[in-house]
């Protein structure tokens, strides 16, 4: 097929044709045929208009990228566009679902964590105040394991699972690790606390 061949009367699957030759004007076509029907199945689906035009978009470009793998002998070239969008739509609605799991979860742990760390108040506390020498020499005498924790918790404003995840260390461990280089800071700065 020739590019002057390309019109709006052609074939579902002579534009198929055309766009496996690299035609741009045949997949224009084709949009120009099918976008609404495969923008009200994205719509049935994913019930959200941009992001629905967003996906549009995306499935054109993959019908351009993937007109290779189409065959005839295979079926419509509206049925392998419309199963494309239908798996294409439902893909995006479990990423914005498992997006939303992870988002709530981590508001529900962002919640349970001390407002210092929630803010890295600490880190801010400690660079502005008369105090940061001091409760550096403090940090700098806990063992290896507990002022790694310490730092990663206060300094880098990393969650305990955070924490875990980056250290490949159990989650338990980790807790055990603050709980105990904060007994150790705060039994070290005691003493001092009058003279504040």
């Amino acid at each position: 097929m020739t590019t002057e061949n390309v019109t709006p009367e052609c074939t579902d699957e002579s534009l198929m044709e055309a766009i496996q030759e690299r035609k741009p004007e045949a997949l224009e076509t084709l949009y120009d045929r099918y976008s609404g029907i495969l923008k009200a199945l994205i719509m049935r689906i994913i019930h959200n208009e941009t992001e629905a035009d967003d996906l549009l978009q995306e499935i054109y470009m993959e019908v351009w990228n993937q007109a290779h793998n189409f065959s005839a002998a295979k079926g419509k070239p509206l049925g392998w566009m419309v199963t494309l969008t239908r798996r294409r739509s439902i893909d995006r609605l479990r990423k914005r679902q498992a997006y939303a799991r992870v988002e709530e979860r981590l508001q529900h742990e962002t919640e349970q964590q001390p407002e210092a760390w929630v803010h890295n108040t600490t880190r801010e506390d400690i660079l502005l105040s008369d105090v940061r020498q001091l409760l550096y020499e403090s940090i700098n005498t806990l063992p290896r394991a507990q002022k790694e924790a310490i730092e990663f918790a206060y300094f880098q404003g990393m969650s305990q699972r955070e924490i875990a995840a980056h250290t490949n260390i159990p989650l338990g461990t980790i807790k055990t690790r603050l709980e105990l280089g904060l007994k150790k800071i705060s039994e070290s700065l005691k003493g001092l606390k009058d003279e504040f």
